[in-house]
């Protein structure tokens, strides 16, 4: 290891440096504002696949202009808001069906500040702890109407739900003590418990990027997502690397056909490829034939 050495430099100088490299900049001065406004660190992401190799030489590939970079840029952030928007609507769903399917099954509609629901009392403090913090802060009308009208220390789960981030309610559901709960709520969207667990960690690190504005096109998960035997609805049936986004993308479709089944979104995909037809989608998971796959048809 050693200590970061690099001088700060304009985004006039980054132009300079860029078209050192080969990139091709027919305006300086508009590549001058990009770069002014997205950030050279943030563009050089994209601009990464355009490097001839080695790239730590950090030379561009023959042909290779500022726009065409830009264009990789603007692709992938149509699929981030693509992403982001079908995702809200996977994390209403989850979390009411969390919130309903224990309040209903185990009887007590305060079960989300409850220890007992819980089998990792560790985990489970930590929890409460989020919930109070989320409780006390929050200036949302519904919860200054119950902190008005009612004794409770707590409103019942389906309206705590409505404050809680996506990655705590899968935390919630995760150490869930009832099992036969676990299962149900699994059995809501046709998969076995540990499945859906792996997969809502999926989505909350799929929105938390989007949220972000993070890198999605070549995004690698950091953990493998778990998949399951003998599925009960359409999915995919070709091997498939499950750390690239296509495999995320796949599991969005999947909870969308349950919660929406005239969905659109293969619609709005294919219509983000068509619009940039030199993406290079097996960079991102792709097989050739992915939409005639049982999932996409």
């Amino acid at each position: 290891m050693t200590r970061f050495n690099k001088t700060y430099c304009s985004p006039a100088q980054l132009v300079q440096v860029l078209k050192s490299r080969g990139l091709e900049i027919s305006d300086e001065d508009r590549a001058e504002r990009y770069l002014n406004n997205i950030g050279y660190y943030r563009l050089s992401a994209y601009m990464y696949p355009f490097l001839k190799e080695p790239k730590t030489d950090h030379r561009f590939k023959d042909n290779v202009s500022f726009d065409r970079v830009l264009r990789l840029y603007r692709f992938d952030k149509k699929l981030r808001m693509l992403l982001f928007n079908e995702i809200e609507k996977i994390e209403i769903a989850f979390r009411q069906t969390v919130a309903n399917v224990t309040a209903q099954m185990s009887g007590n509609i305060f079960w989300m500040t409850d220890v007992s629901s819980y089998s990792n009392s560790s985990k489970a403090a930590k929890s409460i702890t989020l919930i109070t913090n989320e409780y006390n802060k929050s200036r949302e009308d519904f919860i200054e109407h119950f902190k008005k009208t009612y004794t409770d220390p707590f409103p019942p789960a389906w309206i705590t739900a409505e404050i809680l981030p996506l990655g705590n309610m899968t935390w919630l559901y995760s150490n869930l003590a009832d099992q036969r709960i676990r299962k149900a709520i699994a059995k809501t969207f046709h998969l076995q418990a540990p499945v859906l667990d792996s997969w809502m960690t999926v989505i909350t690190l799929t929105r938390n990027s989007c949220c972000h504005h993070a890198r999605m096109w070549n995004k690698i998960n950091p953990i493998i997502p778990n998949d399951m035997k003998n599925m009960a609805r359409p999915w995919i049936s070709s091997t498939t690397n499950k750390r690239r986004i296509y495999y995320n993308i796949c599991i969005i479709k999947y909870f969308l056909d349950i919660i929406s089944p005239n969905n659109d979104f293969k619609d709005k995909l294919t219509g983000i490829f068509n619009l940039f037809p030199e993406i290079d989608l097996r960079a991102m998971g792709f097989n050739t034939n992915w939409d005639q796959e049982p999932l996409w048809k």
